[in-house]
């Protein structure tokens, strides 16, 4: 039975009408950002802004130095009482209550940790700086986050590093001497000796991660 061969040629199929609306003119389109909105609130929110601005300038330094310098802790904890008690919402005493109780909270939470030697003293007194210009409770929260994510980083390292067993034999040494020695000078003097065959997290990098992700999650930024 002899076959046929059907050739197609120049077979278009017609698209199919769409359904959705057309794309509007660039003109039409509702712009992402209010540059104007976001201008209101820099200028609403510039402490917090400014804090912000001198955690990541802090965090760059301490990655490449291992330090905090004092020329950016001493004028930011002034500057910080300088402005609760002159232009913030509560200017007068009040404000500057508030903000010498802020710098207290921060000093606080890391004492501890610098007396023992767990700490360097431009890490507290960014902590402190911190307080001095978004006061005590803001600095509370803060410092939480930045806990969190000095955890987290620190794990990386280790990870890392690929040597858990030696990281895990220093942690439980370390936690040993503090609850044995409790004398924080001695375990300073032993953390100093120590502290050259460590592996150094420059926590000026979490404080600023943690403290700049909560202004952002408690919207103190926009």
């Amino acid at each position: 039975m002899p076959t046929k061969t059907i050739a197609l040629v120049g077979w278009h199929l017609k698209p199919p009408v769409s359904v959705l609306p057309l794309r509007p003119k660039f003109a039409e389109l509702t712009p992402m950002f209010d540059t104007a909105q976001l201008a209101d609130a820099f200028v609403a929110n510039w402490p917090v802004w400014f804090v912000t601005v001198t955690l990541i300038v802090a965090a760059v330094i301490d990655g490449m130095q291992l330090r905090v310098p004092n020329w950016i802790t001493f004028p930011m904890i002034a500057s910080g009482w300088v402005w609760s008690a002159t232009l913030s919402p509560y200017a007068g005493w009040e404000g500057l209550v508030y903000s010498l109780i802020g710098t207290a909270v921060g000093l606080a939470l890391l004492l501890p940790a610098y007396a023992i030697g767990g700490m360097g003293a431009g890490d507290v007194k960014l902590m402190a700086g911190i307080g001095a210009w978004v006061w005590g409770t803001v600095t509370a929260y803060a410092f939480a986050v930045s806990a969190v994510v000095g955890g987290i980083i620190a794990i990386g390292m280790v990870l890392t590093n690929k040597r858990w067993d030696k990281h895990h034999n220093q942690f439980w040494m370390i936690l040993n001497e503090i609850t044995a020695i409790k004398n924080p000078e001695q375990l300073a003097e032993i953390a100093a000796e120590r502290k050259p065959r460590m592996m150094l997290l420059p926590y000026g990098i979490p404080i600023a991660i943690g403290s700049i992700a909560y202004f952002a999650w408690a919207g103190m930024l926009v």
